[in-house]
């Protein structure tokens, strides 16, 4: 069985869900808000706990253990892989694998977490990286002793090399959270749904230059979950599968932006292509698009890595609201971690309005006729992507 095989419509997503507050806080304990999720979905599916023998969690060193002692199931396969917020594309990439193998049946992806109303905040890079041990840690020695001890400023060295050697301006990346914050005012969930301008965004407080405050992600709390199974499987459950058409996943670097090999070039460069190779179809065949948007910034290196434009034509390609309601490429259509939510990894919402959207659930904000959808995933500091071409039966 070759890996076209493996990803080209043989599993399927059949369950999904996701919970988030225009309040951004959802004043509920992180392991209730978890199995939450999985019944949802398992209702969506018109499954049962019963059915489910492959955990997915990435919120804890043996997270997808404790989910399953809690649950009082013993799954046949297992999965904490941890890659930030591209965690979850990488679980279906790897879920799709082991359903097609026959490894297991069922399979249950889950995140929730609640950085808003525990106060706690999302925390910085400084700690997450002495938390991996040992002192032999790039970014101790080569980020945070000038400054780089937060996201923002380490994606901030991406925006301005863009800006630099591509001529991009903030008003371009403006256009960005202009587009997202449109998508929003159609989800009642979402934490922003006030119209939004370029000035706006301009006259916002400067963060980390280029980046001001709107072209930054929310800190909120969120939840959400996806079940997938076997095609054959799928086709009698409650729901419309949504295919699973191909994936691919690439890292550059750990946390350290000092490390990464081209500010302007993230690993979509090689994840994205080898989706698009598995899948069979390449970016003009996509009708909408969930990717990442941590910062502006993500969303504009992520279009231009996947194909969707040339390297360095990302400023061009975002303007004139070609991602926004009505435009030529929807794209982060429930508005976003810029204005729907973000707890911390966005990856799962991606997944999760994708699959919606392919299943013409999306209500106000439904893109006509989406067959193809793209959920694109980032983690650390556009250190990891993982991207994932899903698709209705009319793909297969």
């Amino acid at each position: 069985m070759s890996l076209t095989d493996v990803a080209s419509g043989s599993v399927a997503i059949v369950g999904a869900t996701d919970l988030a507050s225009p309040t951004g806080k959802l004043e509920t304990p992180v392991r209730k808000l978890e199995v939450e999720m999985i019944r949802r979905a398992l209702d969506d599916a018109g499954l049962s706990i019963g059915d489910v023998d492959a955990v997915f969690s990435c919120t804890g060193m043996m997270a997808s253990m404790e989910l399953a002692e809690y649950l009082r199931i013993q799954p046949s396969f297992t999965d904490t892989t941890m890659t930030g917020g591209s965690s979850f594309e990488v679980h279906v990439e790897h879920a799709t694998a082991a359903l097609a193998l026959g490894l297991c049946d069922v399979a249950v992806i889950v995140y929730a977490q609640t950085p808003r109303s525990s106060k706690g905040g999302m925390g910085g890079m400084a700690g997450a990286m002495a938390m991996m041990g040992g002192g032999e840690v790039p970014m101790l020695e080569w980020d945070i002793p000038f400054g780089l001890g937060t996201p923002a400023s380490s994606y901030s060295l991406a925006a301005m090399r863009h800006m630099a050697e591509y001529g991009t301006t903030s008003e371009q990346l403006a256009e960005i959270a202009v587009s997202t914050r449109a998508w929003a005012a159609m989800n009642p969930n979402a934490r922003y749904r006030e119209p939004l301008t370029v000035d706006d965004v301009l006259s916002s407080p400067m963060i980390a230059a280029p980046l001001h405050k709107l072209d930054c992600c929310l800190v909120t709390d969120g939840a959400g979950a996806l079940v997938l199974t076997r095609a054959d499987r799928a086709r009698d459950l409650a729901k419309p599968p949504v295919y699973v058409l191909g994936a691919g996943t690439s890292h550059t670097h750990a946390m350290s932006i000092s490390q990464m090999p081209d500010l302007t070039v993230t690993a979509g460069a090689v994840s994205g292509p080898k989706a698009f190779a598995m899948a069979g179809v390449g970016p003009a065949d996509v009708d909408v698009v969930e990717t990442y948007d941590s910062f502006t910034i993500t969303v504009m290196l992520a279009l231009e890595d996947l194909g969707f434009c040339a390297k360095g034509e990302g400023g061009d390609f975002v303007s004139g609201g070609r991602l926004g309601p009505g435009g030529e490429l929807p794209t982060n259509t429930n508005g976003g971690g810029l204005s729907y939510t973000h707890p911390g990894m966005y990856g799962m919402f991606v997944l999760v309005e994708a699959t919606r959207q392919l299943r013409g659930e999306a209500g106000d904000r439904q893109v006509d006729g989406a067959d193809v959808a793209v959920a694109h995933g980032c983690g650390g500091v556009l250190s990891s992507t993982s991207t994932v071409v899903l698709g209705t039966g009319a793909t297969l």
